[in-house]
């Protein structure tokens, strides 16, 4: 192996735009700050006053959860479909 091959660049493996904020988490930041299984109400006690990003905009997590009816998450998949049910999927507005 060469030298030139371990070599590590300076410039980010990804560059960023220099478009507007996105107001908001994303719901699988929030999502990995829990353990799994867990309570319906866990969650909105750990979580509640976070904000999501939505394609309606950003929302409370606690509003949103007020519209869920499961009061247990056995995993991170099962709490994220029903967020997206409440909320849809599509595309974040931007400000």
């Amino acid at each position: 192996m060469s030298d030139d091959d371990t070599e590590e660049t300076e410039e980010p493996a990804v560059e960023l735009g220099e478009g507007p904020d996105v107001e908001g988490a994303p719901l699988s930041r929030v999502t990995a700050r829990l353990t799994w299984g867990i309570e319906h109400s866990t969650v909105v006690d750990r979580e509640g006053d976070t904000t999501i990003r939505t394609p309606d905009g950003p929302q409370e997590l606690a509003t949103v959860l007020d519209e869920v009816d499961e009061t247990y998450f056995p995993d991170r998949h099962e709490f994220e479909a029903a967020v997206r049910e409440v909320v849809g999927t599509g595309p974040v507005p931007t400000e």
